[in-house]
């Protein structure tokens, strides 16, 4: 049964006062109805989803052209028309043979014009009728009608037991029907007349138009109130297990429920406020790990720790813990890298363009790619570029970097003490962070990455751990493949990383970790190596830097020798590159300002820049003082000369050293004076003299800590000078290691002592033999002004340092037996 609630409650303030309606019909009523008379032809209007019955009102909305005239023409007349359903509904514009033949006479109560432009038509059924035959087709259908005779029962009283049974039934539906209005039932209780009533149920009741145009064409009372009953039990019957249905599958819904409508109320709330619903994040991660491109073992670990995070509620403190634990594991480069470029004469392009010089790092970078042009899957070597300051370590990854086609990632280990910084902090710690290794991979966003290490000397020591042991899982190519990260919890490959460390010295680095890299020295350049790299890359540089043009600033390499002569003394370029952008800025000011200039840099432009030159190019001492040696030192920085002095003075042969010397050059001095002692017969020194006269050894720049076993040689000649008076060769300089046994050991920096030498103005070198092959890697070109001595015993660098004749003022040291040496 489906009331329509307009019938009962709009349909009624829409009609007058004075309108001849009433909705509950009386026996009086319908027998008056019954005998009102009634035109024998009629304005036909055909119903397409709907059946009027006898004393119903209904409201319809008329569309059809036809339709609407056929209104405003009965509505200015009787307001008397026939109303009859068509027989099929799709048919838009039917015609009289496409009518049922059986309709109700029906009285127009009220034409209203809806907002929306549509009419609507408030009927009334009257009575049955058949149609005959066609009148008129256009403007609309008229017909020739006949009376529909019905047969009335008896009212017995198994009739009224149906007409009961029928309102019970009619009652428990709207009861049971949530959406049929209560105003229905209080119309059915109030309902007196039997036809009425079934006409009333049968215009409303659930059944289709061809069940009800049925019902309308039976005559028989008690036939159509039987009719009726089945419709209304079967209704019933299937509300009643519609209902019975639904308790059985309604729960109660317990707490976890409760929890789940408050999520939801939760999660719209959030997305109203514009943040992302936990279960959009889980899904969204879900679905980024279905694309990442990683091992079984480390897809079922992220989908184990997904679902942790799907059981923790959203406000508790370990769900973002989670969160962010998963965002990391998702942005790792898991088997994701980039494709090396085996183009070999490119990456040499490459390194050449970026960097003068090196030829033995770029010699080694282009052997890597070569063996993984043929093998494809080498391991990644651990390179240790080791060199002073400025020389280029930390530039050459990036230039390694755009010449293997790989990403470029840094770490600077300066300063590190704790080990965490390196491995990571367990997740159960509060703000727990993976080690800075996971972390600059993950910011490579690839599994290859070219990794500088950059300052590896300086790795800190203390009790929160010791870096340099993180480092060695790191470094070694044998177990980097599995390295393990305290954050991640899992291991995560490195062999396919390339590491470069820098260092400027090896002697801090720990002997394990030291071990696990290839040593590649990057030693200072020479002078004319500088010259081009200003030419190539510092000038230029400075230029961009500066908003010039190239035709603003022109320094030809005779003004750029001047600057690293007078202006700098260091083994790189980084004071070179300061001094050429003060040149530069010198200009930049005199074109801001709109004067004169020569913008081609000339030597007394440069002076008057920079200032009166810094450094002496003639550095060596002279050679009328007994005692004084040149030295060649290694520092940090690069090389450098330093001079020993030795002098004498009337005492009980004690040896006095100063100038902020290390254990090793107080050793190396104490073995010179036993040497000396041993073999002054050799010398021609009277062996007296060592008790009568008191050695003190001065290295200059005193507040300079000084260190090391290569000032051995300095020291024994300038010693043997000091107790022969006799001069040293001019312009001559020396390193190694002295023993007792008179062996001259090789030492290392060679190469930093040698630039150093050369830009003193030194012409003559003794080294020991040993370091013969350090000089052969070093461009012929570089050194033709150089002499070189090799030497492997003491006595040779004393023949090869010391004149013959005596100095000047040369100390009168002849023993007088009762007298006390004094000065001559």
């Amino acid at each position: 049964m489906s009331f329509d609630p307009y019938d009962f409650k709009s349909a009624m303030p829409m009609l007058n006062d004075d309108a001849e309606f009433f909705p509950l019909m009386s026996s009086e009523d319908e027998a008056e109805m019954n005998n009102e008379l009634v035109p024998d032809i009629l304005p036909i209007l055909p119903l397409r989803n709907t059946v009027l019955f006898p004393g119903v009102v209904i409201p319809i909305t008329v569309g059809r052209d036809k339709s609407i005239k056929l209104i405003r023409d009965a509505n200015k007349g009787d307001r008397m028309i026939g109303v009859v359903s068509q027989q099929d509904v799709g048919i838009e514009d039917p015609t009289f043979n496409q009518l049922n033949k059986v309709g109700t006479v029906a009285l127009i109560i009220k034409v209203l014009q809806m907002p929306d432009g549509n009419t609507t038509v408030i009927l009334q059924g009257k009575k049955r009728f058949i149609l005959r035959e066609e009148i008129q087709s256009e403007p609309y259908i008229k017909a020739a009608i006949d009376s529909f005779k019905e047969v009335k029962p008896k009212e017995d009283k198994e009739f009224k037991a149906m007409i009961s049974s029928i309102k019970d039934m009619a009652m428990n539906i709207i009861q049971l029907s949530p959406n049929i209005p209560s105003e229905a039932g209080i119309a059915i209780r109030n309902i007196e007349s039997s036809s009425f009533l079934i006409n009333f149920i049968s215009s409303n009741m659930n059944a289709d138009m061809t069940a009800k145009q049925n019902l309308l064409e039976i005559a028989n009372l008690r036939e159509r109130t039987n009719l009726v009953l089945e419709h209304l039990t079967l209704d019933l019957q299937m509300l009643e297990l519609k209902n019975q249905i639904q308790t059985k599958v309604r729960v109660d819904l317990d707490k976890q429920q409760r929890d789940y409508f408050l999520n939801q109320q939760l999660k719209t709330i959030q997305e109203e406020l514009g943040g992302n619903s936990p279960d959009l994040e889980i899904d969204s991660l879900r679905e980024r790990g279905k694309k990442k491109k990683w091992a079984k073992d480390v897809n079922d670990h992220f989908n184990k720790e997904l679902d942790k995070l799907a059981r923790i509620n959203p406000a508790a403190a370990d769900y973002s813990v989670q969160i962010n634990y998963l965002e990391l594991l998702l942005d790792l480069p898991w088997n994701e890298f980039t494709k090396d470029n085996f183009d070999l004469k490119r990456a040499q392009k490459v390194l050449d363009k970026d960097h003068f010089g090196l030829d033995k790092v770029k010699q080694r970078i282009i052997e890597y790619l070569a063996v993984l042009k043929l093998k494809h899957n080498m391991k990644a070597p651990i390179l240790c570029l080791v060199g002073p300051p400025g020389v280029g370590k930390t530039s050459l990854g990036k230039s390694i970097a755009k010449a293997l086609g790989r990403k470029y990632v840094r770490m600077a280990l300066g300063g590190i003490r704790d080990e965490a910084e390196i491995r990571g902090h367990r997740k159960t710690y509060i703000g727990a962070m993976p080690g800075r290794i996971i972390t600059s991979i993950k910011k490579a966003g690839a599994a290859n990455p070219v990794f500088i290490l950059d300052e590896i000397d300086k790795v800190g020591n203390d009790f929160r751990g010791d870096p340099s042991s993180a480092l060695l899982e790191v470094l070694d190519p044998e177990q980097n493949s599995t390295f393990y990260d305290h954050y991640v919890e899992m291991d995560f490959d490195l062999s396919n990383v390339m590491f470069i460390a820098t260092a400027n010295s090896l002697s801090s680095i720990q002997p394990a970790l030291l071990d696990r890299m290839e040593i590649i020295e990057v030693n200072g350049y020479t002078i004319e190596e500088k010259i081009e790299i200003a030419k190539q890359h510092l000038l230029p540089k400075q230029r961009e830097a500066h908003g010039l043009k190239t035709k603003d600033v022109v320094i030809k390499g005779d003004v750029l020798e001047k600057i690293v002569e007078d202006y700098t003394r260091e083994s790189g370029v980084r004071a070179l590159e300061k001094k050429i952008g003060s040149v530069v800025r010198g200009v930049a000011k005199s074109i801001a300002l709109e004067e004169p200039y020569n913008n081609t840099v000339s030597k007394p432009d440069v002076e008057r820049i920079l200032g009166a030159p810094i450094y002496d190019k003639d550095l060596y001492e002279g050679n009328n003082v007994a005692g004084v040696v040149t030295g060649l030192a290694w520092t940090s920085v690069g090389g450098d000369i330093l001079f020993i002095e030795a002098s004498l003075s009337p005492g009980k042969g004690r040896l006095t050293l100063t100038g902020s010397l290390g254990d090793v050059m107080k050793e190396s001095a104490t073995i010179a004076m036993a040497y000396l002692r041993a073999h002054s017969s050799y010398f021609d020194i009277n062996p007296k003299l060592f008790d009568l006269w008191d050695v003190h050894i001065h290295v200059p720049a005193g507040a300079t800590p000084k260190d090391g076993p290569s000032a051995g040689v300095t020291m024994l000649t300038a010693l043997t000078s000091a107790f022969t008076q006799r001069k040293i060769k001019p312009h001559l300089a020396m390193t190694g290691e002295i023993t007792l046994r008179g062996r001259v050991l090789p030492v290392g920096g060679i190469k930093e002592k040698i630039l150093a030498a050369k830009r003193a103005n030194i012409k003559e070198i003794i080294l020991c033999k040993s370091n013969q092959k350090d000089i052969l890697e070093i461009k012929e070109s570089y050194i033709k002004d150089l002499q070189f001595h090799y030497v492997t015993d003491m006595r040779e660098v004393i023949n090869l340092a010391l004149l013959n004749q005596q100095v000047d003022d040369a100390l009168d040291l002849t023993v007088k037996e009762e007298t006390k040496p004094v000065l001559s």
